[in-house]
């Protein structure tokens, strides 16, 4: 079923019901139902069928769903079933634990080129990845035909940094600069600022 006709809030829960998936086959677990995983999300399970309805039956009625099964079937569909390189452009503080982090690779992405402009960085070694210049980012990005690129420099970079990523080929921008970016229609950004998400919870504090 084309993406374009699912709406994205579901496909932006798909990956929660992944790692609640993977975590139960971690446990051992071989069998679980929509009312299990919506008591482990805090989601009902209700929503959880009808969000899996989108892309077929994955369960039968009073036997639940196999983990294993419902778990490579959300793979398949989010297209995590293989690895996904990603070019990352900024070596500093946040780009060193991007870098290092080793949650990616099982989970489908590996960090596979790293850009800084700063003469100083260029040429240190980050989770076993050489930093490249970023002058060379735009002839790279598209000879490796990476279509991923994590954006992890100053705000007021930023916007160019995304720029050259299209330019090059980058089809989906995860940018963690404090700022929105414009992107031409047909590539995907999304945004981590954790101190958004810390002004949204302060709200609800006494």
């Amino acid at each position: 079923m084309p993406s374009a006709t699912v709406p994205d809030i579901v496909v932006g829960r798909l990956p929660i019901y992944l790692r609640a998936l993977s975590l139960m086959a971690a446990e051992g677990r071989e069998i679980t139902s929509s009312q299990e995983l919506g008591e482990r999300l805090g989601i009902s399970s209700a929503q959880i069928r009808k969000d899996l309805s989108h892309f077929g039956e994955f369960g039968k009625q009073g036997t639940g769903y196999n983990v294993a099964y419902l778990r490579e079937q959300l793979r398949r569909i989010l297209k995590v079933d293989r690895e996904w390189e990603v070019a990352l452009i900024g070596a500093g503080a946040l780009g060193h634990a991007l870098a290092h982090y080793g949650g990616f690779r099982n989970r489908g992405f590996h960090i596979s080129l790293i850009f800084d402009s700063d003469p100083a960085k260029v040429g240190q070694v980050l989770g076993g990845i050489e930093v490249l210049d970023a002058a060379k980012m735009e002839e790279v990005i598209r000879r490796r035909r990476v279509r991923i690129a994590m954006i992890a420099v100053p705000a007021e970079a930023a916007q160019e940094v995304a720029d050259r990523c299209v330019k090059a080929g980058v089809q989906a921008i995860l940018n963690y600069a404090p700022i929105n970016i414009a992107v031409p229609e047909g590539v995907r950004v999304e945004y981590i600022d954790p101190v958004i998400h810390l002004q949204h919870m302060t709200y609800y504090l006494d």
